[in-house]
């Protein structure tokens, strides 16, 4: 079994926890030191229950308290050569270079990670597996690529980034030239994009859809949630919208038969590449 839990997810900051037997991970540390104990220390978990800290790319909502992180606790931090090379504050006490494509182990968790289309150095997200159970990270991507959704398929749980409302992203208060950024092949996934992400991967096993990395100005969880429940009207028990300012609850995930999820993904691949499309033709 697999848990997950979120520190808190928006454009404001980014970290999960995933937990298994004796290792627990941290996935990012978007918030300051300060911050990231109380939310920790919320879910029961103190720096010394960490086994490592995976980080997906070099923005500051995802890496604002590892630095410190590291040096007052020692915890590992894990990261590609290109995102430590973009680091503002790279004097890391212990740390571990990664390719994007070789899995590696920590403790009893497995660590798939896969590139991302992102305006990043070196981005990248993470399947995670312990026994039979698997989690992905899918956020901070301009689109879902058949790479990527190959890596999503037969998941017990996802958390899938929901950035922004077409609409509200359109008559909000960020310049066309950021909109477009957000918008585009490398910027972040919208609800509209997202839907079709679930549908592709939905299977009589996948137990959690988390959407996250909601922007506090161009979305919002009502919008998001019934956005992907559109694509997926028969998942809304199985659907939760994680929040920028609080904790969530831990997730519990265990594993299943993915034959389905195959079979589902190579047949909604047209509901994707509508989104691959959407977002290519916004300029």
């Amino acid at each position: 079994m697999l848990e997950v839990a979120s520190l808190g997810s928006g454009s404001s900051g980014n970290a999960t926890l995933v937990r298994a037997a004796d290792t627990t991970l941290l996935i990012d540390c978007g918030f300051t030191l300060k911050e990231s104990l109380k939310r920790m220390a919320s879910l029961g978990v103190t720096p010394s229950d960490l086994t490592a800290v995976l980080i997906s790319h070099e923005h500051s909502d995802h890496v604002k308290g590892i630095g410190p992180l590291s040096r007052k606790f020692g915890v590992p931090i894990y990261l590609t050569h290109g995102t430590f090379g973009r680091l503002r504050d790279d004097r890391l006490i212990s740390y571990e270079l990664f390719h994007a494509h070789a899995p590696f182990t920590l403790g009893c968790i497995e660590i798939d990670p896969f590139p991302t289309p992102h305006d990043a150095a070196e981005s990248c997200q993470f399947v995670l597996r312990h026994q039979d159970a698997r989690f992905a990270v899918a956020t901070d991507m301009g689109v879902c690529t058949p790479f990527v959704l190959d890596k999503l398929c037969g998941v017990n749980g996802v958390l899938i980034e929901c950035n922004y409302d077409d609409q509200m992203l359109r008559n909000g208060p960020y310049p066309p030239s950021l909109q477009q950024r957000i918008r585009g092949n490398f910027g972040h996934l919208g609800n509209a994009q997202a839907g079709p992400v679930v549908r592709a991967i939905d299977h009589p096993g996948l137990q959690w859809v988390l959407l996250g990395h909601l922007s506090e100005k161009n979305n919002t969880e009502t919008c998001a949630k019934e956005a992907v429940l559109a694509s997926v009207p028969h998942a809304a028990e199985r659907v939760d919208v994680l929040q920028q300012h609080g904790v969530s609850r831990w997730y519990a995930m265990t594993g299943t038969t993915v034959e389905r999820a195959v079979d589902d993904a190579q047949s909604q691949d047209s509901a994707v590449g509508e989104s691959v499309t959407l977002n290519s033709a916004v300029t």
